[in-house]
């Protein structure tokens, strides 16, 4: 899978980003499309070991009690980014705080103030999740950003967000146990090697 930026049309004409990714959208249904940064990034449709992982890691998620009460677990739900009159992304998972239909900006995307945790899985697009979506996140105060890293067989967990990114940054390896930050609202511990066997596609032997 790969992901690419859209260069703007030449115009005199003013033009809007969003029209632009809507559009793409429609002509190419399952497409994740963001805008970071004024730039468009255009993603194909995420492969079943992908979806895997995210179904994986929503398991541990509500086990906590995280999709009930004061928080909801949820996918692809659009972020209202600061790093752009129009800018957004679309985090595969995340964790929010439950009064998030309160917090609604423009183009299904949502303030960041609810959000505790944003996480990616990486696809052809891996550079964006690891360097351009974490300085973002951090912008937009996002507190626990974490990236599995199906490229480098990495979990990523980021934390304390500060200007050009966050201060915090642990990874971790198959064979390796992480314990997110109680930030989220519960004590949740991962098998870094079940996440990351969960993104690799299954072979039939």
């Amino acid at each position: 899978m790969s992901a690419a930026s859209v260069e703007q049309p030449h115009t005199d004409e003013p033009f809007s980003l969003t029209a632009i990714a809507d559009e793409i959208m429609e002509r190419h249904p399952g497409y994740r499309v963001e805008i970071i940064g004024g730039h468009l990034l255009v993603t194909p449709s995420p492969d079943a070991p992908h979806a895997r992982v995210l179904t994986k890691l929503m398991r541990p998620f509500i086990a906590a009690g995280l999709d009930d009460g004061e928080t909801e677990v949820l996918q692809n739900v659009g972020l209202w980014l600061p790093t752009g009159e129009e800018d957004y992304a679309i985090p595969g998972l995340v964790i929010v705080d439950s009064d998030i239909d309160d917090h609604l900006v423009e183009n299904n995307a949502y303030d960041p103030a609810p959000f505790r945790l944003v996480l990616e899985v990486t696809s052809g697009n891996w550079k964006d999740d690891l360097k351009t979506k974490v300085a973002a996140y951090a912008q937009a105060r996002v507190p626990v950003y974490v990236v599995v890293d199906r490229k480098h067989q990495r979990v990523h967990v980021l934390t304390q967000p500060t200007v050009g990114g966050y201060e915090g940054h642990q990874f971790y390896a198959p064979g390796q146990s992480l314990t997110l930050p109680d930030s989220i609202g519960a004590k949740v511990t991962l098998n870094a090697t079940e996440i990351l066997a969960a993104g690799r596609p299954r072979t039939s032997d």
